[in-house]
């Protein structure tokens, strides 16, 4: 198998827009930005301040920052608002980190307030040289999961090389990492190299464990080109469809 140039991870997050509250763009840019600030601590190159408005044009897409030191910038409310004006199905957006070059570039889309009553969905996607994690290691890219599942309370997190094919098409893939909400034990994943708990506020505001993140490699970052990797995400995706663990996209 031919070695690419980069590896690109995907962040893939599916939440509830109640998540975001009710200013819809202004609250789900919000979102970004708190996520944007833990990445940032290990790559600058992801600071919330380097993000643009992606427009679909080379030019143009140099024109809007996307966020201040503070949140949002009001020219990109601005942009955002017109450009989903209409859009009576659903309402999107698109950034990107301004850097052109294969391992450096990065970009995160969400699409949310979705007629059909669908979930959102933010897919942050980061170049890495071949081999690597732009972050570091298991414990960066578990903080980031982690955080993610803070912010967005989600359905499901995963995060995975952008060319992993899972085993179940219509369901989430485990790929490097998957956020469940559900309290998971060794005994149901047997075949995860960790079980990582997530905490949180149960109902009645007492901290406990709201979810549990389910790894396939520790050891070094995950690889869709590594057939060992592919192996144990793919045996994991097995135990957890076989005890309904699983979800359905169509079912989120």
């Amino acid at each position: 198998m031919k070695k690419r140039p980069y590896i690109s991870h995907t962040l893939k997050v599916r939440y509830n827009d109640a998540t975001a509250g009710a200013l819809a763009i202004k609250s789900h840019l919000g979102l970004v930005f708190e996520l944007l600030k833990n990445a940032a601590s290990q790559d600058p190159l992801l600071l919330p301040v380097q993000w643009l408005i992606a427009t679909g044009e080379r030019d143009s897409s140099y024109l809007y920052q996307a966020f201040d030191e503070k949140g949002p910038t009001s020219a990109a409310l601005a942009v955002i608002c017109e450009d989903n004006k209409g859009n009576a199905a659903s309402q999107s957006f698109v950034l990107w980190n301004g850097e052109e070059d294969q391992t450096n570039g990065a970009s995160i889309s969400c699409l949310f307030s979705r007629e059909d009553a669908r979930s959102s969905d933010l897919t942050f996607k980061m170049r890495s040289e071949p081999d690597t994690f732009r972050l570091g290691l298991f414990p960066e890219a578990v903080e980031l999961v982690t955080e993610a599942a803070r912010l967005y309370k989600p359905l499901y997190c995963g995060l995975s090389p952008e060319q992993y094919d899972s085993v179940f098409p219509d369901r989430p893939g485990v790929g490097w990492m998957l956020y469940l909400p559900q309290v998971l034990s060794v005994q149901q994943v047997p075949e995860a190299r960790a079980l990582v708990p997530v905490m949180g506020k149960d109902e009645g505001g007492k901290d406990s464990q709201v979810g549990t993140i389910i790894v396939s490699v520790t050891d070094e970052p995950f690889s869709d080109q590594n057939p060992a990797h592919v192996k144990i995400a793919n045996a994991i995706e097995i135990r957890l469809v076989d005890q309904d663990l699983l979800p359905r996209y169509a079912d989120l």
